[in-house]
């Protein structure tokens, strides 16, 4: 289910009011939590079976698989062969991924490997759909695997719960990837409707919507028009472009990513804060702990420390780190430019390191240019994101240098500068007077509300309203 479709304005009410529902009238008695979580647990496989019943499968198998290597690495640790039903659990886990996503990159790769010592060859490629969250969901399933073999999670012998912990319709599509020690016990207690945290839900969720249809849309229109075809317009219109880009992508990716956190505390379940306005990092290294911070955590615990972290001399540090944004890389796509984003990301980290500038800074003579250099950064690496190669990508930096005046859509350039506005100031408030903000709408009602109701009224008035597809529902 697709937050900003109108299926999901419907749907989700009648969920929600079903849902508490039964907790209220403690249908099934002292079993009530279990028929709850029976309850959720068809909700989120039906809306997933709603876009392609046969994924299911897919993602049963993940569960199952890892279900059942977590209970065998935990009977079988007092033999000592733990460390091969882990691997055995991981590569299978990996097993839809590596087919479905990677399998044509891999093969191509090869191919062309081949090709350049005089060896022809032109192996079968496969035209199957990568199932929606695919990427998601099997690094989370794997997480749990893994924190069961560190002894830092018991393994779960509940089944259905188990399900639910991988399935949870909120995050399934998108993340955030929770770990089995944020989420897992919420699944197993009871929940208890807490007004205060469906109000904040609800303002997550607005917040979230507004993101996306009006902020990441309303771009998107620009972006796609330009990249479509860089070289008919002016270098203007690709600088343009490649700015709107990064905040398209943030408003997108970040905006589901409040509306999974919205939707999760209205059901009585906190998930983990994805985004913490990523683009005040003053730099790259602060940037990751701030954007897609879920994947960031997950990276650091199971490929950066495991590697050795920083403890193993400046030399291992700059290779742990390039290895885990190169894994970060392969993750978002089976493409060269993804992989090239990485390596950008984890060659800017290893930089900053040396030269020290990797720490937080408060002054603001400092601090100002290092945001700046940040998101130009950032802004650069997202073009090889976003372009199909990486030929392209150089290529849009070529043209970004011609002359000209840039191509203005005006109706959709005003449309989108209210909204960065109104996000700019927000992160800006919230980031530097954080409790002078919260106070303020705390003990004023009607500037609270009038917030409230004029992210509504630009949500139906600018809003691109026509269910469009999540960037990271892709991957």
């Amino acid at each position: 289910m697709i937050f900003n479709s109108f299926q999901f304005i419907w749907l989700f009410p009648l969920i929600f009011i079903a849902y508490w529902i039964i907790d209220r009238l403690k249908i099934g008695g002292k079993r009530s939590k279990r028929i709850l979580n029976c309850f959720l647990l068809l909700v989120s496989y039906g809306l997933y079976a709603q876009w392609s019943l046969p994924h299911t499968l897919i993602l049963f198998f993940v569960t199952l698989c890892t279900y059942l290597f977590a209970i065998l690495i935990e009977y079988k640790r007092a033999f000592g062969r733990k460390k091969y039903i882990i691997w055995c659990g991981a590569l299978l886990t990996l097993l839809p991924l590596l087919v479905y996503k990677y399998f044509n990159f891999i093969t191509a790769a090869g191919a062309s490997a081949l090709a350049w010592i005089g060896i022809d060859a032109a192996p079968p490629g496969l035209n199957w759909v990568v199932p929606l969250g695919l990427s998601f969901y099997s690094f989370q399933a794997l997480g749990y695997l893994w924190d069961v073999y560190y002894k830092r999670f018991p393994a779960e012998h509940d089944f259905l719960d188990y399900m639910l912990f991988v399935a949870f319709f909120p995050q399934i599509l998108c993340g955030p990837i929770s770990r089995a020690g944020e989420l897992l016990p919420q699944i197993k207690k009871g929940i208890v409707f807490n007004y205060d945290q469906a109000t904040s839900g609800l303002r997550f969720l607005l917040w979230g919507m507004f993101l996306k249809v009006v902020l990441a849309d309303r771009l998107g229109i620009y972006v796609d028009t330009i990249y479509a075809s860089p070289a008919d317009y002016s270098g203007s219109s690709c600088i343009l472009a490649a700015i709107f880009y990064s905040f398209q992508i943030y408003g997108d990716f970040a905006g589901y990513s409040f509306m999974a956190l919205g939707v999760a505390r209205l059901l009585g379940y906190d998930i983990i804060k994805n985004f913490n306005r990523p683009y005040l990092a003053t730099s790259v290294s602060l940037f990751w702990k701030r954007w897609n911070i879920s994947l960031t955590r997950w990276l650091t615990t199971y490929i950066y420390i495991p590697q050795g972290g920083n403890r193993k001399g400046a030399i291992r540090t700059y290779w742990n780190i390039m290895l885990t944004f190169l894994v970060s890389g392969i993750w978002h796509g089976a493409n060269w430019t993804f992989i090239f984003w990485g390596v950008l990301h984890g060659a800017a980290q290893c930089m900053e390191k040396m030269f020290g500038l990797n720490k937080e800074c408060k002054k603001a003579y400092v601090a100002v240019p290092r945001i700046l250099i940040t998101f130009f950064i950032v802004t650069l690496a997202w073009i090889f994101f976003r372009m199909p190669s990486i030929e392209d990508g150089f290529a849009v930096i070529r043209h970004s240098f011609s002359l000209g005046m840039p191509y203005l859509d005006l109706l959709t350039i005003s449309h989108a500068l209210v909204a960065l506005a109104v996000v700019i100031a927000v992160d800006l408030l919230a980031e530097y007077r954080n409790a002078a903000f919260h106070s303020f709408l705390r003990k004023h009602t009607a500037a609270r509300w009038a917030g409230y109701v004029g992210l509504t009224m630009s949500i139906i008035l600018l809003g691109v309203l026509d269910s469009g597809q999540f960037i990271y529902v892709s991957f």
